[in-house]
């Protein structure tokens, strides 16, 4: 009877946990670029502005692309990262009392 030292292993495949990207790019950026570039291009209804739109539509996706690859979460580390706030009081619980916070603190 021989015991394993070792932990046990469960094999995860990899498309379970990668993040959603379409083109390299966070998915719903993409999209969101793809959605005003085609309004733009509907809303000009010229020439030029199909060729504005596209070239911003290119420009997007080549910065999407850029975020995607450096940290597919960009856009969900920013969002948590606005949302907090710049001065927590210490205090014991939600209502108890805190003294104020000095104007000049930041």
């Amino acid at each position: 009877m021989q015991t394993n030292d070792r932990p046990r292993e469960i094999v995860i495949h990899p498309s379970a946990n990668r993040p959603n990207q379409i083109l390299g790019g966070d998915r719903e950026l993409v999209l969101i670029a793809i959605l005003i570039s085609i309004s733009l291009a509907f809303s000009l209804a010229s020439w030029w502005g199909i060729v504005l739109s596209v070239s911003f539509w290119v420009g997007a996706v080549a910065v999407l692309q850029r975020m995607g690859k450096e940290d597919p979460l960009l856009r969900h580390i920013y969002l948590r990262h606005v949302r907090y706030r710049a001065f927590y009081p210490a205090k014991s619980g939600l209502l108890s009392r805190c003294l104020s916070v000095p104007r000049n603190w930041r």
